[in-house]
């Protein structure tokens, strides 16, 4: 069933041990205070991811509860999923910035065109998954793949926390890290779940009160006070122009003061450039194993065979993140973040998510709240992602151990210790004058390349893995 649910009982109360199944529903006062809690929890990294990628985190809230509906009108509404922003494409969008210009208009249009393309091969791939089977995918990207793409992934983007965010206001940083660790830790239930969000508002709160207390601080800004080598101001961030120290508040609200309550996001078409698609790819191999992991999570939870729907899960994400950064918007993914909520609330109706789609979709239309969530001071985010980035390094050995990897093996250890050695460099390699390779995708390349050449050379034939692997 697509759309249309029945009441589940009398609307009100759940007997121990019942759930509501993804065709049942509530009475709808109730539904939509579950929708609300959906859209709490997917918002922390729906719009801090946004915000690292350098867009906006309007468009993206707003297109993650298009792509949530859409997603689950492709998936006839068996997977009760949402759809946030994807955090395996950060790294492949900083280099895209690195190498056309940073923070700017054009490379905008750029990162977005290539996502785009990004999602049309993941949706490519979701059909290979629908008509050949599943295990087409193990057989090019078994376990030990997939687990070290994810973790050079997470990894992958330590520079990016030591280097961007962290020296921004490393005291604020470390403060912010800590009140998240003590809040997913401590909390165990939906405030624990929702604990990088808790600890990004409290970060931001401390700023706040430090720009009163303490008044600005120096430090440096990218894109900002701007110098050469002679110390005289200049115009575009590159090799002989850098960024310098300068005093600033924490938190400037000026942009919120300005932006309207009432309003379209500024959207933006992509541009498509070859050079900066082959930078993004590899978060297509990340997001085929999340797909296939959380479907698998919600068949499970919900008692149900959804196998024949991990096929239209995938194809639905990488039509949804095509859709999505077609007007500017970040790339998707489903959201373990909402899977943590059902299993809490044994409520697994996609009334609750078509609720929070369309609720995400109202905030969009606020560019008051965007422009609030842009305000976001980098200490803080410098204290959020070092333990985002950590986390999503760690699934990748979640993997392995799940699927019993064996490192004793050197066909398995060599390529991707090198893998993610290179990316975690990040190690750049030249090709010619105009094009390189480096970080998450050249790691990307030595892990798949170099595994399946070891394999050649040691005359085997892939072994058969595990059908719930990822």
């Amino acid at each position: 069933m697509v759309v249309g649910w029945t009441k589940h009982g009398d609307g009100k109360h759940l007997a121990p041990g019942e759930v509501v199944k993804p065709d049942e529903r509530l009475s709808w006062p109730r539904m939509v205070g579950f929708g609300a809690q959906h859209v709490i929890a997917m918002f922390g990294a729906t719009f801090v991811f946004p915000l690292v990628m350098g867009l906006d985190p309007n468009i993206a809230v707003m297109m993650s509860g298009v792509a949530t509906i859409l997603f689950l009108l492709i998936v006839k509404g068996k997977v009760p999923s949402y759809l946030g922003t994807s955090a395996s494409f950060v790294g492949g969008v900083f280099a895209i910035r690195a190498a056309f210009g940073g923070d700017t208009g054009g490379a905008d249009a750029i990162v977005t065109g290539a996502i785009l393309v990004a999602g049309f091969v993941l949706a490519l791939a979701g059909l290979a998954i629908h008509f050949l089977g599943v295990q087409i995918i193990h057989r090019v990207f078994p376990p030990v793949v997939t687990g070290a793409v994810v973790m050079l992934i997470g990894f992958g983007l330590a520079y990016v926390v030591a280097d961007v965010y962290w020296p921004q206001d490393h005291w604020v940083a470390l403060v912010t890290m800590l009140i998240t660790f003590v809040v997913i830790v401590l909390f165990k239930g939906f405030i624990g779940r929702i604990g990088v969000l808790v600890g990004l508002v409290a970060g931001f709160v401390l700023s706040w009160l430090l720009d009163l207390a303490a008044g600005p601080i120096t430090s440096v800004l990218p894109g900002a006070n701007l110098r050469d080598a002679a110390g005289a101001s200049c115009p575009v961030e590159g090799t002989y122009c850098v960024a310098t120290a300068f005093p600033h508040d924490r938190v400037s609200l000026d942009a919120v003061a300005a932006a309207p309550w009432v309003g379209l996001p500024d959207f933006h078409a992509p541009d498509f450039r070859t050079s900066a698609v082959l930078l993004v790819l590899p978060a297509v191999i990340a997001l085929i194993a999340e797909n296939i992991g959380h479907v698998k999570a919600v068949g499970e939870m919900t008692g149900t065979d959804v196998d024949a729907y991990v096929g239209r899960a995938v194809v639905a994400d990488g039509a949804a993140t095509m859709v999505t950064s077609a007007v500017g918007g970040s790339p998707t993914t489903t959201y373990a973040e909402n899977i943590g909520v059902m299993a809490a609330t044994k409520v697994y109706s996609t009334a609750a998510y078509y609720i929070a789609g369309v609720i995400a979709i109202l905030f969009g239309l606020c560019p008051k709240f965007g422009a609030l969530v842009a305000a976001t001071p980098g200490g803080v985010l410098g204290g959020v992602t070092v333990i985002l980035y950590g986390m999503i390094g760690l699934l990748g050995a979640k993997i392995w151990i799940e699927n019993r990897v064996d490192f004793a093996d050197p066909v398995n250890m060599v390529p991707i210790g090198a893998g993610i050695i290179l990316a975690i460099g990040p190690v750049t390699h030249f090709i010619d004058s105009e094009f390189s390779l480096e970080g998450i995708a050249l790691g990307t390349i030595v892990v798949l390349g170099g595994y399946h050449l070891l394999r050649a050379i040691a005359g085997r034939v892939t072994e058969p893995v595990r059908s719930d692997a990822g």
